[in-house]
C-alpha cells in the first residue's frame, strides 16, 4: 500500500489547524479530507472511507468522542484507525479516548515533523492487511466452543449471536484467543493491539477487558493478577 493512496480525514473545528495540518500531510503524499465538527466528520467518513481519522476532542454539533464511538459502529469503517489529536493533555480524557475505540491519543501542540512520524507510524499497522488475501480463509476465523471470531469481517458470533466489536477489543479477543491458556502479560498486549509508538495505561487496557467480558461473558477471560490475562484452556 503506497502513501499516495492513503487517505486522511481531519476533524477540528479550528480552520487554521485544519489548514496547518493538511499541508503538512499533503506534502507527504497523502490525500486529506477535512471536517470541522464531528456530525460533518462522521458523514465524510462514511462517504470516502479513510485509512485513518484525526479527531479533535472539543468540536459542536458532535464532539470527538461521540463521533469515535459513531465510527465504530460502521462495519464499512472497522479497518479505519482513529487518533485523537488534542489539546486536552488529562488521563481522563485519554481514557474516554481509548474507551471509545481510539487507537492512539496524540496531544497538542506538536510539530509537524513529529505529527507525519506518528501518522506513518499509525498507518503502519494496515501493512498485514496487504497481504490478507494471500492467507487462506481458514486462517481468518478463530473458533472456540460456540464462540466464532471472523478476522476478515471483524465478527464475533457466540451461538446465534453476532456482534461487531470496536477494532482495538477486537484485536485484544483475537490476540487471546490465538492460543487458549497462554499467559499473556500486560506488555505483549500493550505491544500486539496497540503498538510500540502508543502509549496506554494500565487503565486503558482493564477498560477493554471489562467491555469484552460484558459482552461474551465473565467466564472466558481470566486475570492473572499483576501478570495480565488468559484465554480460559
Amino acid at each position: 500500500m503506497s502513501e499516495e493512496k492513503l487517505k486522511i480525514l481531519l476533524v477540528d473545528d479550528e480552520v487554521d489547524i485544519l489548514e496547518f495540518i493538511s499541508y503538512n500531510l499533503e506534502k507527504e503524499g497523502f490525500t486529506v479530507f477535512t471536517a470541522n465538527n464531528g456530525r460533518e466528520g462522521l458523514k465524510l467518513a462514511e462517504r470516502h472511507q479513510p485509512h485513518l481519522i484525526l479527531l479533535d476532542l472539543m468540536m459542536p454539533e458532535m464532539d470527538g468522542i461521540t463521533a469515535c464511538e459513531e465510527i465504530r459502529k460502521i462495519p464499512a469503517l472497522q479497518q479505519t484507525l482513529v487518533a485523537f489529536l488534542t489539546a486536552r493533555g488529562e488521563d481522563y480524557s485519554q481514557i474516554a479516548g481509548f474507551e471509545a475505540g481510539a487507537d492512539d491519543y496524540i496531544t497538542k501542540p506538536i510539530r509537524p515533523k513529529v505529527l507525519v512520524s506518528r501518522v506513518k507510524a499509525l498507518l503502519k499497522r494496515l501493512a498485514p492487511a496487504t497481504t490478507e488475501t494471500e492467507i487462506p480463509q481458514a486462517d481468518n476465523t478463530l473458533t472456540f466452543g460456540n464462540l466464532l471470531i471472523d478476522k476478515e469481517r471483524y465478527l464475533v458470533k457466540i451461538g446465534n449471536e453476532e456482534m461487531i466489536l470496536p477494532r482495538k477489543e477486537f484485536e485484544l479477543l483475537s490476540l487471546l484467543v490465538s492460543k487458549p491458556g497462554k499467559v499473556f502479560t500486560r506488555e505483549e498486549i500493550y505491544f500486539s493491539v496497540w503498538g510500540e509508538n502508543v502509549v496506554v495505561g494500565d487503565r486503558t487496557i482493564d477498560v477493554h477487558i471489562r467491555k469484552l467480558r460484558e459482552k461474551i461473558g465473565n467466564e472466558y477471560i481470566k486475570t492473572l493478577k499483576g501478570i495480565g490475562y488468559k484465554f480460559r484452556d
